[in-house]
């Protein structure tokens, strides 16, 4: 467990380095907005690409092989990037990167695969709070190394943390037999077989997609309506990470409630927390701290409604741990970016209040088909 914790605290970060670094590498590669905005374009772009193409493998081999074969050509892309000469070297490396990192998506299903079924919650709600402790940390370790050496030593860190950790994970990380012999595009096609056989699945993808558009448009548009509002600039957006990270504390109580009670009062009382957080964001037009109040209940909604389902997703099909969670995060990561749209257009047309209404009729729909399945 702990190596699996600081393993996932590593390589999440490796796609969240950049957010902070973005004007600094404009700066050195005299790139416009638009040009330099390709680097985070195409992180994420391939750590998606990776979730659909890579992760689904994990099925098909051995999970720890998998895992180590995609480590050593993350730490080359990021010492790539650390060495890049030129805008495009840094994009194809940026590319590379995401696509590579998704091998975090492999340590969830793994664990779950070696968790007893009655602490799998638990050890879901640990694991996650790490992966949320590396997407935090990544951006403030961004920001103070990148600020202070430059953001290429940012990136030669990044890699020596991973090489530090590679020969523990060689040594200690356990194997796991593959689950099916399916050929490569038979595995794809099998996810949409996973979503048709089980109800439950299909819930809980429905869920995370709704409550993905809620996280999504904040983070897309907070900044703007920070300083179109308030007259705040970016630093003062940046440090709304801190109050937007309270669903790490949440986590692993999330999971033990969860043990012991189910997955079904957890997510509800997640998806309630979301509804609460777009009340009190709306108050945001006019009050600053309403902003932070909000990010602190959006987040712990969220966490503890992602560490249920992502339990219950791990459950559902013992085979097919792996393809369960690439459907779990296409979900998520399809959320965010839907979110971030409709926020986007809706404060450019109608404003905070509109991005307010949006991603809390979102949440009312995550909370319908709770109330649908139930039915």
């Amino acid at each position: 467990m702990a190596l699996f914790a600081a393993t996932l605290v590593a390589g999440a970060g490796t796609i969240h380095y950049q957010t902070p670094m973005l004007g600094a590498m404009a700066a050195e590669f005299g790139a416009s907005p638009a040009e330099i905005g390709w680097v985070p374009t195409l992180t994420f772009g391939g750590f998606l690409f990776g979730i659909v193409f890579l992760a689904p493998l994990g099925d098909r081999f051995d999970k720890r092989r998998l895992i180590l074969a995609q480590l050593a050509p993350l730490i080359a892309a990021l010492l790539c990037i650390a060495a890049a000469p030129s805008l495009p070297a840094l994009v194809a490396g940026a590319f590379a990167v995401g696509m590579f990192a998704c091998f975090t998506q492999n340590i969830l299903p793994l664990a779950a695969e070696l968790a007893p079924p009655d602490s799998r919650g638990r050890v879901m709600g640990t694991l996650l709070s790490a992966l949320f402790i590396g997407i935090l940390c990544g951006r403030l370790a961004g920001g103070f190394i990148g600020g202070w050496l430059g953001w290429r030593w940012m990136y030669v860190i990044s890699a020596g943390t991973l090489s530090v950790l590679a020969p523990f994970l060689v040594a200690r990380l356990p194997s796991s037999a593959p689950k099916t012999s399916l050929p490569y595009f038979r595995l794809l096609a099998s996810l949409f077989d996973l979503l048709r056989q089980h109800a439950a699945m299909r819930r809980v993808v429905a869920t995370q997609f709704l409550l993905g558009i809620c996280y999504g448009g904040l983070w897309a548009t907070v900044a703007p309506m920070l300083a179109r509002v308030h007259g705040l600039g970016p630093q003062s957006a940046g440090l709304m990470g801190l109050p937007g990270a309270a669903g790490i504390l949440v986590a692993r109580p999330a999971g033990r409630w969860m043990d012991r009670s189910g997955a079904r009062p957890v997510v509800l009382l997640g998806v309630s927390l979301v509804i609460a957080a777009w009340g009190v964001f709306a108050l945001g037009q006019w009050w600053i701290g309403a902003i932070v109040a909000g990010a602190m209940l959006l987040d712990c909604g969220h966490r503890a409604t992602m560490v249920a389902n992502q339990t219950v997703m791990n459950t559902l099909s013992p085979d097919a741990r792996s393809r369960s969670n690439t459907l779990f995060a296409m979900h998520v990561w399809g959320g965010n970016a839907v979110g971030a749209f409709l926020a986007s257009m809706a404060l450019a047309q109608g404003g905070w209040l509109a991005v307010c209404a949006i991603a809390a009729a979102a949440a009312c729909c995550a909370l319908a088909v709770q109330a649908l399945a139930r039915r």
